[in-house]
């Protein structure tokens, strides 16, 4: 686990931040929270944070509105595709707590959407259910909206002041999450240093062609 945080860190923080927005944005829509929670990288980026790799104001306002407009395009998703997207493999095998979550969401209405951004599975799926139900899309922004908020900030503050200690940090994401974040992180980086050392021998080229023509 010590060489993936360290992996990540070697990132520069805008990639850090990309990445973590990424994650958070795809785990609705387009249904990432079914192979890693979004809590996995906004626990890492506030570990990140205490470390002064990256700043927690920053990185609340990244989480948060990724998280909000995740949803946002969960929601419209779950709208013009919900009864497709119910039958692909991946989500019909989890036919029975979608049900459950079906019924929470008729009972509750709103406050369904709030409650279901804590828990991994339903905040992959609630925003598509409320986008099938046909809910009032202000109702759901209203929820999602308070929903991001709260979660967004409490789990970067968890991940930010459990930075002290690396080990309540590693007991809170799991080493395949971490892996994949890593995996993401190194790539990343990659692309980012070959786009640099690209740029900085462009200079240099135009500058031997134009002694050539000289």
């Amino acid at each position: 686990m010590h060489a993936v945080l360290d992996a990540i860190r070697q990132v520069p923080p805008g990639l850090a931040y990309a990445i973590i927005a990424l994650l958070v944005f795809g785990e609705a829509a387009v249904f990432i929270g079914f192979v890693l929670p979004g809590e996995t990288a906004v626990l890492l980026g506030g570990f990140l944070a205490s470390q002064a790799h990256l700043d927690i104001v920053a990185l609340v306002i990244v989480v948060v509105v990724s998280a909000v407009v995740g949803d946002t395009v969960g929601f419209e998703v779950g709208k013009r595709y919900g009864p497709r997207i119910l039958e692909l493999g991946p989500i019909r095998r989890h036919r029975d707590r979608i049900e459950t979550a079906q019924d929470t969401l008729r009972r509750r209405g709103g406050p369904a959407v709030f409650l279901a951004r804590w828990t991994a599975f339903f905040r992959a799926v609630m925003p598509g259910l409320a986008g099938l139900s046909r809910m009032r899309y202000r109702t759901f922004l209203a929820w999602n909206a308070l929903g991001g908020l709260a979660w967004g900030v409490t789990f970067c503050l968890v991940g930010y002041f459990a930075g002290a200690s690396y080990e309540k940090v590693a007991s809170r994401i799991g080493e395949g999450s971490a892996v994949v974040i890593a995996v993401l992180a190194v790539v990343a980086l990659v692309v980012w240093r070959v786009r640099r050392k690209r740029a900085d021998a462009a200079p240099s080229a135009a500058g031997d062609g134009s002694g050539v023509r000289s």
